[in-house]
This record gives C-alpha cells, sequence and structure tokens, in this order.
C-alpha cells in the first residue's frame, strides 16, 4: 500500500512538472533553495542570476539550470554551506547527476538513452576494436594488410565510394538524433508560456549572438573572476578552459578538412591524396595536433580532479569521448606518416575504426553536453533580456 502510494505521488508529482521527491532533480531544487536565500556566488556564472530569477525550481528549471552549469567548482569552493556543513550544499556535483539524467531522458531513439549510463570507456574502446578488426580482417582475406600500396592513396585500400556509403549514414544518423534529443529539451525548458512569441523574437537575434559568444569562448570556465576554474584543490587554474578550447577547435579543424576535401571532391573533381600545402591538409595536421593536445590535457585533469567537483559515475563517460578523440587524431597522424609504407593498411584500418565509433556513439557520449549546454546558454540569453518571471507573478 505504501509503495502505491509512493508512485501516485511520484505520477502526480510528474504530471504537475514538479520534482519527485529524492530524486537527483530534487536534491539540486533544495540546494538551489538555499543558494537563493545566500546568493554569494551571483557573480561566478549564469546559473545563479538565473536563478534568482525563480522562486520555485520544477523539473524544467531543474534540467535548465543543470545544463547551464559549466562545472567550474568555484561555487563549492566559496561556499560556507559546503560540506562537511549539515547544509552539505554542492552544486557542482548535485548538477552534474542531473545532467546525466537529461541526457539519458532526452535522448533519441528512447530506447537508447541508457546508454549514457553504461561504461562509456569500456563501450567506447570496445567498439573501436571490434570495426577496426573487422576492416583488419578484410584486408587479411584481400592478402592487402601488409603489401606496399602502389600510391599513397587511401582509395587503393577502400574504394572512395564504399567509404562514402559507410560513414555518411552514421554520421547523419548521429546528427539527427542529436538535434532530436535537444528539440525534446529545449521543448520543455522554453519559456514559450511566459512570454508572447512577438516580445521573444524582438530579442532573438542579439540573444542568439550572445550565446554563440560565450559558447566559443567557454566564457563561464573562467569561474567569474577571469582568473580559471578549479580542478584537484582551491586553486584557480587556466588549464580546464586551454585544453577544451584545444580539443573543440582541433574537432572543428578536423572536420573542416573533411568538408573542404569533400567539397575537392565533389565540386572540383579533385580527388585524393592531398599533400601540403593543400587546404585539407594543413586544417587536418593543424586539428589533429590540436586534439591531441587538448584530450591528453583533459585526460590528465580528469584523473586528478577533486571527487567532489563532479558525478563519479560520469568519469567513464567522459573519458571514452576523450579517448576516442584521442585515438582519432593519433592514428591519422600517424596514417599520415606512413603513406606509402607496408603499416598504411593497417594504420588506416584502425583510423576508420577508430573514427566509426566516435560516429555511433556521438549521440549517447560526452559530446551531447555541448549540444544541451549550448541551448540553455541560449534559453538564458533570451530570458535576460525579457522581464523576470518573478514581476510577472510566477513562482
Amino acid at each position: 500500500m505504501q509503495q502505491l502510494e509512493s508512485l501516485t505521488r511520484e505520477a502526480r508529482a510528474l504530471a504537475n512538472g514538479d520534482v519527485v521527491p529524492g530524486s537527483a532533480e530534487a536534491e539540486v531544487a533544495r540546494q538551489l533553495q538555499i543558494c537563493n536565500a545566500c546568493r554569494y556566488c551571483e557573480g561566478f556564472c549564469a546559473v545563479f542570476p538565473a536563478m534568482t530569477r525563480r522562486l520555485a525550481f520544477p523539473v524544467a528549471d531543474v534540467h535548465y539550470l543543470a545544463n547551464l552549469c559549466h562545472n567550474c567548482g568555484a561555487c563549492l569552493h566559496a561556499c560556507q554551506y559546503a560540506p562537511p556543513h549539515e547544509f552539505a550544499v554542492n552544486v557542482p556535483q548535485a548538477m552534474a547527476k542531473v545532467r546525466l539524467q537529461t541526457y539519458t531522458d532526452f535522448a533519441w531513439p528512447p530506447s537508447l538513452g541508457r546508454l549514457y549510463q553504461r561504461n562509456g570507456l569500456t563501450l567506447a574502446l570496445a567498439a573501436a576494436g571490434a570495426l577496426a578488426f573487422f576492416l583488419l580482417l578484410t584486408l587479411w582475406l584481400k592478402d592487402t594488410l601488409w603489401r606496399v600500396p602502389a600510391s599513397a592513396d587511401f582509395y587503393a585500400i577502400f574504394p572512395h565510394n564504399l567509404l562514402v556509403g559507410l560513414f555518411a549514414p552514421v554520421f547523419l544518423y548521429a546528427v539527427l538524433a542529436l538535434a532530436l534529443g535537444v528539440r525534446r529539451f529545449w521543448r520543455e525548458v522554453t519559456p514559450g508560456h511566459d512570454y508572447e512569441a512577438p516580445a521573444i523574437a524582438a530579442v532573438q537575434g542579439g540573444a542568439t549572438l550572445e550565446a554563440t559568444h560565450d559558447a566559443l569562448r567557454l566564457k563561464y570556465l573562467d569561474g567569474g573572476h577571469g582568473e580559471g576554474c578549479h580542478n584537484e584543490d582551491d586553486a584557480w587554474t587556466k588549464q580546464r578552459r586551454v585544453f577544451h578550447h584545444a580539443t573543440f577547435y582541433g574537432f572543428l579543424l578536423c572536420f573542416a578538412a573533411t568538408s573542404v576535401a569533400t567539397l575537392y571532391h565533389y565540386l572540383l573533381g579533385w580527388a585524393a591524396p592531398y599533400y601540403l600545402p593543400s587546404l585539407p591538409k594543413l586544417l587536418g595536421a593543424a586539428g589533429g595536433v590540436s586534439l591531441l593536445v587538448g584530450t591528453t590535457g583533459l585526460f590528465r585533469l580528469n584523473l586528478c580532479r577533486h571527487p567532489q567537483h563532479g558525478d563519479a559515475a560520469q568519469k567513464p563517460m567522459d573519458r571514452g569521448f576523450m579517448a576516442l578523440l584521442f585515438f582519432t587524431s593519433l592514428t591519422g597522424l600517424g596514417l599520415w606518416g606512413a603513406r606509402g609504407t607496408a603499416a598504411m593498411p593497417a594504420l588506416l584500418a584502425l583510423h576508420l575504426g577508430v573514427v566509426m565509433a566516435l560516429f555511433l556513439t556521438l549521440p549517447y557520449g560526452k559530446f551531447a553536453h555541448g549540444i544541451f549546454r549550448s541551448a540553455a546558454l541560449f534559453k538564458w540569453a533570451l530570458e535576460k533580456r525579457l522581464p523576470s518571471r518573478l514581476k510577472l507573478g510566477d513562482d
């Protein structure tokens, strides 16, 4: 009977958009009520000014604020109510747990949402290893695994149309899954019921520019003071921001290299391979080195990060994504150096296996946090340009 009553209360809370007692969202709401009374951290990041516009924290607002949090750790080290205080306020850790829940709940298709909660490192490396093994086996059966290629052309080993047929559908699926997931998230957190459409449209352009600027600069990894954030202790450091930038822009450069090469092939009729100083090669080399440096730095910081700064259950997911990015850049750069040698076919198979695993896991790994966080930044940029919800009499 008590279990039935508990389930009924949970169902009623979910129907009303309220947090379920005992849930990760309820813990965030409890801590934010304390923060709303204190407001010492109001200048640290966007979370706390957004918090002060609310008197209560329903599920949608908790999901929004959790994804607005950049987990810089500044509020934890500044908080007088942090553990071991009886209030046990640890906003970064509580927010991190809710973020994982949002990735799971808004994943598309929903049946694959639980992949976020699996062992991400094992899953990522197993997928890369299995795909690379399949490609290596194919080369071995064709008796071309250790044969020195007649040219430095990768397509002499795996035909161009075959690679397009394998990778294009997987990449497009990843884009679709991420887009539908963030669309579901946006529908939940959008303040459309609070403001008229013309009011939102009037500020949308400026909000888009601000959110884009803040996302590209990683503005809120500066700890609110421009000195950086925290990692293993209460000392300020800019390392997380620097290595995040190296990883993010390295990834973009590699993607740009592939995009330019695609235009060369289909638009201009210039077939690969490309050599220096061609644009695809320059972009790919710069992106590969940047990605290698960024992921190595982030992995080191992840290993020594203070346990109270985040959710320990997410470390495998974080490390799995970093490992795939690292090995994508490592095998790509290695492949460049091995052109025209007997190692080229095997390295190509390894590189393609890692890239395919990266594409397959993009919608269900750490990459999603950038998409959800960008949506939260856009909502904050919109919200700050509109009248406060408190002034509208909402609670």
